[in-house]
Protein backbone atom coordinates (compact mmCIF):
# COMPACT_ATOMS: atom_id res chain seq x y z
CA UNK A 1 0.00 0.00 0.00
CA UNK A 2 1.31 3.63 -0.61
CA UNK A 3 2.71 6.01 2.34
CA UNK A 4 0.46 8.87 3.57
CA UNK A 5 2.36 11.71 4.93
CA UNK A 6 0.48 13.98 7.33
CA UNK A 7 1.01 17.41 7.52
CA UNK A 8 -0.41 19.60 10.40
CA UNK A 9 -1.14 22.86 9.24
CA UNK A 10 1.42 26.07 10.32
CA UNK A 11 0.52 27.84 13.05
CA UNK A 12 -2.31 30.07 13.39
CA UNK A 13 -3.57 33.45 14.95
CA UNK A 14 -5.68 31.23 17.05
CA UNK A 15 -2.98 29.46 17.93
CA UNK A 16 -1.07 32.27 19.16
CA UNK A 17 -3.82 33.85 21.28
CA UNK A 18 -4.30 30.07 22.97
CA UNK A 19 -8.23 29.80 21.39
CA UNK A 20 -9.57 27.09 19.78
CA UNK A 21 -9.96 28.06 16.44
CA UNK A 22 -12.19 24.91 15.13
CA UNK A 23 -13.92 25.74 12.08
CA UNK A 24 -13.87 29.21 11.99
CA UNK A 25 -12.01 30.92 8.94
CA UNK A 26 -8.46 31.04 11.24
CA UNK A 27 -5.66 32.18 8.92
CA UNK A 28 -1.77 31.25 9.37
CA UNK A 29 0.49 34.59 11.15
CA UNK A 30 3.63 34.96 9.89
CA UNK A 31 5.50 32.12 12.01
CA UNK A 32 2.81 29.57 10.26
CA UNK A 33 3.89 31.45 7.42
CA UNK A 34 7.22 30.30 7.58
CA UNK A 35 6.60 27.18 8.85
CA UNK A 36 4.70 26.12 5.85
CA UNK A 37 7.36 27.34 3.42
CA UNK A 38 9.84 25.58 5.79
CA UNK A 39 7.60 22.21 5.14
CA UNK A 40 7.43 22.76 1.76
CA UNK A 41 11.58 22.84 1.47
CA UNK A 42 11.66 19.66 2.69
CA UNK A 43 9.02 18.02 0.78
CA UNK A 44 10.12 19.21 -2.61
CA UNK A 45 12.18 16.09 -3.36
CA UNK A 46 9.58 13.95 -2.69
CA UNK A 47 7.46 12.58 -5.22
CA UNK A 48 4.11 13.07 -3.96
CA UNK A 49 1.09 11.59 -6.40
CA UNK A 50 -1.72 13.22 -4.93
CA UNK A 51 -1.92 15.89 -2.24
CA UNK A 52 -5.17 16.17 0.02
CA UNK A 53 -6.52 18.56 2.15
CA UNK A 54 -8.90 20.03 4.50
CA UNK A 55 -11.42 22.35 3.53
CA UNK A 56 -10.58 25.09 6.22
CA UNK A 57 -8.47 27.88 5.04
CA UNK A 58 -5.06 27.50 7.30
CA UNK A 59 -4.81 24.11 5.97
CA UNK A 60 -5.08 25.59 2.24
CA UNK A 61 -2.90 27.82 2.63
CA UNK A 62 -0.12 25.68 4.61
CA UNK A 63 -0.40 23.49 1.32
CA UNK A 64 -0.08 26.69 -1.21
CA UNK A 65 3.19 27.77 0.68
CA UNK A 66 4.82 24.17 1.14
CA UNK A 67 3.68 22.47 -2.71
CA UNK A 68 2.91 25.63 -4.76
CA UNK A 69 3.14 23.76 -8.23
CA UNK A 70 0.44 21.16 -6.33
CA UNK A 71 -3.30 20.55 -7.57
CA UNK A 72 -4.70 19.48 -3.98
CA UNK A 73 -8.20 17.82 -3.29
CA UNK A 74 -10.48 19.25 -0.58
CA UNK A 75 -12.28 16.08 1.67
CA UNK A 76 -14.15 17.06 4.48
CA UNK A 77 -13.38 14.54 6.01
CA UNK A 78 -9.92 15.72 6.77
CA UNK A 79 -11.79 18.74 8.46
CA UNK A 80 -11.40 19.86 12.51
CA UNK A 81 -13.35 18.50 14.63
CA UNK A 82 -16.67 20.12 15.66
CA UNK A 83 -15.99 22.03 18.40
CA UNK A 84 -19.72 23.64 18.21
CA UNK A 85 -20.00 26.30 21.25
CA UNK A 86 -16.29 25.84 21.99
CA UNK A 87 -15.28 27.43 19.19
CA UNK A 88 -13.46 30.88 19.40
CA UNK A 89 -13.00 30.44 23.92
CA UNK A 90 -9.72 30.45 25.43
CA UNK A 91 -8.36 27.69 26.23
CA UNK A 92 -7.52 28.31 29.70
CA UNK A 93 -11.35 29.08 30.01
CA UNK A 94 -12.24 25.86 28.17
CA UNK A 95 -10.37 23.98 31.05
CA UNK A 96 -12.57 25.06 33.92
CA UNK A 97 -15.76 23.21 31.94
CA UNK A 98 -16.69 20.19 33.30
CA UNK A 99 -15.63 18.28 29.99
CA UNK A 100 -12.69 19.65 29.66
CA UNK A 101 -11.73 16.41 31.58
CA UNK A 102 -13.29 13.72 29.51
CA UNK A 103 -11.79 15.69 26.50
CA UNK A 104 -8.39 14.96 27.80
CA UNK A 105 -9.18 11.56 29.69
CA UNK A 106 -11.61 10.13 28.18
CA UNK A 107 -12.23 11.28 24.64
CA UNK A 108 -14.16 8.53 23.21
CA UNK A 109 -17.38 10.14 25.68
CA UNK A 110 -16.78 13.53 24.50
CA UNK A 111 -19.23 15.09 22.55
CA UNK A 112 -18.83 18.77 22.11
CA UNK A 113 -22.25 20.95 22.78
CA UNK A 114 -23.84 21.68 19.64
CA UNK A 115 -21.12 20.27 18.10
CA UNK A 116 -19.48 16.50 17.16
CA UNK A 117 -18.06 13.79 19.32
CA UNK A 118 -14.57 13.08 19.31
CA UNK A 119 -15.26 9.32 18.23
CA UNK A 120 -17.33 10.49 14.49
CA UNK A 121 -14.21 12.46 13.95
CA UNK A 122 -11.76 10.11 14.41
CA UNK A 123 -14.21 7.34 12.58
CA UNK A 124 -15.06 10.08 9.46
CA UNK A 125 -10.83 11.38 9.38
CA UNK A 126 -9.76 7.60 9.36
CA UNK A 127 -12.13 6.27 6.65
CA UNK A 128 -10.92 8.76 4.62
CA UNK A 129 -7.24 8.87 4.74
CA UNK A 130 -7.72 5.02 4.03
CA UNK A 131 -10.15 5.41 1.06
CA UNK A 132 -7.45 8.02 0.00
CA UNK A 133 -4.58 5.28 0.28
CA UNK A 134 -6.27 2.69 -0.91
CA UNK A 135 -7.44 4.95 -4.47
CA UNK A 136 -3.67 6.12 -4.88
CA UNK A 137 -1.92 2.59 -4.17
CA UNK A 138 -4.69 1.19 -7.28
CA UNK A 139 -3.78 4.15 -9.40
CA UNK A 140 0.09 5.01 -8.83
CA UNK A 141 1.71 1.28 -6.86
CA UNK A 142 2.02 0.37 -3.57
CA UNK A 143 5.55 2.48 -3.04
CA UNK A 144 3.24 5.75 -3.95
CA UNK A 145 3.83 9.15 -1.80
CA UNK A 146 0.68 11.01 -0.75
CA UNK A 147 0.29 14.04 1.49
CA UNK A 148 -2.59 14.76 3.73
CA UNK A 149 -2.98 18.63 5.05
CA UNK A 150 -4.53 18.62 8.47
CA UNK A 151 -5.69 19.36 12.27
CA UNK A 152 -3.88 18.49 15.42
CA UNK A 153 -6.72 16.00 17.01
CA UNK A 154 -7.48 14.85 13.15
CA UNK A 155 -4.17 13.98 12.63
CA UNK A 156 -3.30 12.07 16.37
CA UNK A 157 -6.69 10.15 16.03
CA UNK A 158 -5.37 8.85 13.02
CA UNK A 159 -1.99 8.34 14.25
CA UNK A 160 -3.75 6.61 17.01
CA UNK A 161 -5.66 3.97 14.95
CA UNK A 162 -2.59 3.28 12.79
CA UNK A 163 -1.11 2.39 16.40
CA UNK A 164 -3.51 0.19 17.65
CA UNK A 165 -4.80 2.57 20.41
CA UNK A 166 -7.80 3.51 21.83
CA UNK A 167 -8.93 6.90 21.26
CA UNK A 168 -8.99 7.33 24.98
CA UNK A 169 -5.16 7.30 24.51
CA UNK A 170 -4.79 9.83 21.62
CA UNK A 171 -3.88 12.78 23.40
CA UNK A 172 -0.51 10.93 24.58
CA UNK A 173 0.43 11.82 20.60
CA UNK A 174 1.55 15.10 19.78
CA UNK A 175 1.42 16.86 16.39
CA UNK A 176 2.96 20.44 16.07
CA UNK A 177 2.20 22.93 13.47
CA UNK A 178 3.51 22.34 10.73
CA UNK A 179 4.60 18.88 11.56
CA UNK A 180 4.72 15.62 9.31
CA UNK A 181 4.02 12.12 10.84
CA UNK A 182 3.87 9.37 8.44
CA UNK A 183 2.39 6.34 8.33
CA UNK A 184 2.73 2.86 5.74
CA UNK A 185 -0.77 0.76 5.52
CA UNK A 186 0.29 -2.76 4.49
CA UNK A 187 -2.55 -5.67 4.28
CA UNK A 188 -1.77 -6.59 7.61
CA UNK A 189 -1.51 -3.36 9.84
CA UNK A 190 -0.25 -0.01 9.23
CA UNK A 191 3.13 1.24 10.56
CA UNK A 192 4.05 4.44 11.56
CA UNK A 193 6.97 5.62 10.01
CA UNK A 194 7.52 9.64 11.51
CA UNK A 195 5.97 11.02 14.01
CA UNK A 196 5.60 14.48 14.45
CA UNK A 197 8.41 14.90 12.53
CA UNK A 198 10.34 18.35 11.67
CA UNK A 199 13.82 16.89 10.22
CA UNK A 200 14.69 15.65 6.67
CA UNK A 201 12.33 13.57 4.53
CA UNK A 202 15.03 12.36 1.97
CA UNK A 203 14.76 8.64 3.17
CA UNK A 204 11.28 8.23 2.40
CA UNK A 205 12.08 8.75 -1.38
CA UNK A 206 10.89 5.30 -3.10
CA UNK A 207 14.08 3.08 -4.35
CA UNK A 208 14.07 2.64 -8.14
CA UNK A 209 12.16 -0.29 -9.57
CA UNK A 210 14.05 -2.97 -11.32
CA UNK A 211 13.27 -1.98 -14.73
CA UNK A 212 14.44 1.49 -13.96
CA UNK A 213 17.63 0.15 -12.81
CA UNK A 214 18.07 -2.31 -15.71
CA UNK A 215 17.40 1.14 -18.16
CA UNK A 216 19.75 3.51 -16.21
CA UNK A 217 22.12 0.46 -16.73
CA UNK A 218 21.65 0.54 -20.56
CA UNK A 219 21.81 3.94 -20.94
CA UNK A 220 24.77 4.16 -18.87
CA UNK A 221 26.82 1.79 -20.72
CA UNK A 222 25.80 2.49 -23.95
CA UNK A 223 27.34 6.06 -22.86
CA UNK A 224 30.50 4.60 -21.71
CA UNK A 225 31.16 2.79 -25.11
CA UNK A 226 30.60 6.31 -27.25
CA UNK A 227 33.30 7.83 -25.58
Amino acid sequence: MATVLLLRHGRTTANATGELAGRRPVELDDTGRAQAGRAGERLRALPLARVVTSPLVRCRTTVELALPGSTPVVDEGLTECGYGDWEGRPLKELSKEPLWPVVQQHPSAAVFPNGEAMAAMSARAIAAIRRWDASVSAEFGPDALWLACSHGDVIKAIVADAMGLHLDQFQRIVADPASISVIRYTPTRPFVVRLNDTADLQSLIPPPSADAERSDAAVGGGAGGGV
